[in-house]
């Protein structure tokens, strides 16, 4: 079929999950022109994912997705670990972190999240095409031609300054960039289901540990109040896909549980084979992957919509950047230099989880069944135990330290975040935080220590010619104007009373450059390269 006139757009994002939705969001809020298109006639109403990891609420505090994600899902949950007959509570949660202000692991159903992030694209102007499928793709160093089929058989090419693929693990984006998707599958079969269960505490995930493996329950309230996961038998030889029964989850329930559990009421199940692959390259040209186009592993600690949806979000920005100043090119050769050792780092966690947890070597089911149950509440009792752990779960350790955009300027402080780090959260004096000062679009230079220290006039300079990427804010300690940081936020920057110091924090919450003393050469060199000349006096 002879494809219609060609249009034009400056990203084309195909696939509208969790990752494709924020991704079309980032780069709206930053003035893009995008599309985003679907295949799919309509947004999933499973749950499948089902957890918010802290950083993911962080870095979409800012739409204000972060409250009403919140206000949605259960934010309060425990863990009971089950083994036979013995129950164990495993407190998880009641951590207090200082630097966030999202110390949980939220529940909620990616139903919910697709919804609450379709509804904030559409607040921004941009709506989702759905069964549009992509069907080719040419592209050179510059640019991309893709060819998109309409569900009606109507083929049309649009010519995109960039292509983002988020389009899952089956990513026609991938294929067409002739990127390698590198790794293998796992030889259990699972079952997911949502439904009612009756017999167990609603307040509280289940995990019931077995020699055959585990089962999990996890509080949805909604589309159903439970989420099932439970691993096959290793001989039993039900194939990915086959068609799931109420009888057969109730059979696997009584198999774990001993009978205590009563099902159902089911809305969605299905039987399914887990992968562990990673895409050999997140960039071919003008054509980027991100989320499961890029990466897919078991869900193992709840790794897998998160980071895609902070894959989007530190290559929105980016995106964003390149097209609408002179900054230096190689912004987006980051991308992969930074998204691609997380996407390691997360296969090979939930790897070793999943090895843990499904394995049949006798040692290991041991460990799993008898050991676990009463060892684990007694390790997790430390508060500093479960907050290291937490911390690496939660992805609020995730930091960029080789990135070619994280530079430690002379006099930086000894203490504090680094270059490439999250940037800590901290309550300021005035009812504020630093995230909240940070959340707008664009760069945010915070300079710390008595205001009279700082050059106006060069601070000045530099606001009005990035005026619209960067914002500049005071922190004084507790006299002086600005936003009053006090002793506890100079502490957590690592700026002793009276110093100065100067960090850049990107448009993702990552500090890009950090300098102490009142010196800005090094400051502007850094700007001039990341966010270009800007607009001359």
């Amino acid at each position: 079929m002879t494809g219609a006139a060609g249009s034009e757009v400056e990203v084309l994002v195909v696939g509208a999950g969790p990752t494709g939705l924020t991704m079309a969001g980032q780069l709206a809020r930053h003035g893009v022109r995008v599309r985003l298109v679907d295949r799919a006639l309509d947004r999933v109403h499973e749950s499948r994912a089902l957890a918010v990891q802290p950083r993911t609420l962080e870095v979409l505090a800012g739409t204000g997705l972060a409250d009403e994600m919140v206000a949605a899902g259960n934010p309060a949950v425990r863990l009971t670990l089950h083994a036979g007959r013995r129950q164990r509570a495993a407190p998880l949660f009641d951590l207090g972190l200082p630097d966030t202000a999202y110390p949980y692991l939220l529940f909620l159903s990616q139903a919910e999240t697709e919804r609450l992030l379709g509804e904030h694209l559409a607040t921004l102007g941009v709506g989702v095409e759905r069964g549009v499928e992509l069907v080719g793709l040419d592209h050179s160093d510059r640019a991309a031609v893709a060819t998109l089929r309409h569900r009606d058989g109507r083929e049309e090419r649009v010519s995109a300054r960039y292509v983002v693929g988020c389009d899952g693990a089956h990513s026609a984006v991938r294929q067409f960039a002739g990127i390698g998707f590198e790794g293998g599958a796992y030889p259990q079969t699972f079952v997911l289901a949502d439904l009612e269960v009756d017999g167990v505490d609603r307040d509280a995930a289940h995990a019931f540990l077995a020699g055959r493996g585990l089962l999990f329950l996890f509080p949805l309230g909604h589309p159903t109040s439970w989420r099932m996961v439970a691993m096959r038998p290793p001989d039993d030889p039900t194939p990915a896909g086959a068609p799931v029964h109420l009888a057969e989850l109730q059979a696997l329930a009584d198999a774990y549980a001993g009978g205590a559990l009563r099902l159902r009421d089911p809305v969605w199940a299905t039987n399914f084979r887990l992968h562990h692959r990673a895409a050999t390259t997140y960039r071919a040209g003008p054509v980027f992957l991100a989320g499961d186009a890029a990466h897919i592993h078991s869900p193992a600690g709840a790794q897998g919509m998160n980071t895609g949806i902070q894959d989007a979000v530190n290559l929105g920005w980016k995106l964003a950047q390149v097209l609408h100043t002179d900054a230096d090119p190689a912004l987006l050769d980051s991308y992969h230099a930074e998204r691609a050792p997380v996407g390691r780092m997360v296969l090979r966690f939930s790897d070793r989880a999943f090895t843990v947890a499904t394995s049949t070597n006798p040692l290991v089911r041991f460990a799993r069944t008898r050991l676990a149950p009463a060892l684990l509440p007694a390790v997790l009792a430390p508060r500093f135990v479960r907050a290291t752990a937490f911390r690496t779960v939660a992805q609020l350790a995730i930091r960029y330290p080789r990135s070619p955009l994280s530079t430690d300027g002379s006099q930086a402080p000894r203490g504090g975040p680094r270059a490439g780090d999250r940037l800590p959260d901290a309550p300021l004096v005035d009812g504020g935080s630093l995230h909240r000062l940070t959340a707008a679009p664009g760069w945010h230079l915070l300079l710390c220590g008595p205001p009279e220290g700082w050059p106006a006039h060069e601070i000045d300079d530099l606001t009005r010619r990035h005026r619209g990427h960067l914002t500049a804010h005071q922190l004084a300690g507790t006299s002086g104007s600005g936003p009053e940081a006090g002793a506890q936020v100079l502490r957590r920057l690592g700026i002793t009373s009276g110093a100065h110091a100067a960090y850049l924090v990107r448009p993702d919450g990552h500090v890009g450059y950090r300098a102490g003393g009142t010196d800005l050469t090094g400051l502007r060199a850094y700007l001039r390269r990341w966010l270009g000349r800007g607009r001359q006096p």
